[in-house]
């Protein structure tokens, strides 16, 4: 059902793509937009050790909102900072991709675990955390990418 990857000595095993996904705050989101456009958005994710999915939170209407109703199946695209070998001006880039589809998280407390984790990625502010929860969790849609299909390689930019 997916393609290999064309160029497979570039090919980073699972574990580095999971490291990837683990230590990176923010990727792509791409989904079926408007009128078969495809359209893609910046976000931030967690990924969870524990089943091995991406949660994502945002609004709970507009244009991303719409597309995955209309179609769960996405594609999320992260990818590392990049290192230089010495003597070298080419960046090395460590990419994932992941496909999988996406579903809304109804259950309150994995809501507030989603919102918890995906806030501590970016500050260690428990006043911070105990505001947004009280004040932003109600307004807030969080999502879960159930992956189906992962990849993974390195890039070298020269």
């Amino acid at each position: 059902m997916f393609r290999k990857m064309r160029r497979f000595k570039q090919q980073i095993p699972e574990e580095q793509c999971i490291r990837v996904l683990k230590e990176q705050p923010r990727g792509v989101l791409s989904v079926l937009g408007d009128d078969g456009y495809p359209y893609g958005i910046p976000m931030n994710h967690w990924y969870s050790e524990t089943d091995g999915h991406l949660y994502f939170h945002g609004a709970v209407e507009g244009h991303k909102q719409d597309a995955i109703a209309r179609c769960d199946k996405v594609s999320y695209c992260v990818y590392d900072e990049g290192f230089r070998k010495e003597g070298e001006w080419a960046l090395n880039i460590n990419s994932v991709v992941v496909f999988g589809r996406m579903r809304i998280v109804e259950d309150e407390q994995k809501r507030i675990e989603i919102c918890t984790n995906l806030c501590r990625k970016f500050t260690d502010d428990e006043k911070y955390l105990q505001r947004e929860l009280k004040n932003a969790l109600p307004r807030v849609r969080c999502l879960e990418l159930i992956p189906e299909h992962m990849t993974g390689k390195l890039v070298n930019e020269s």
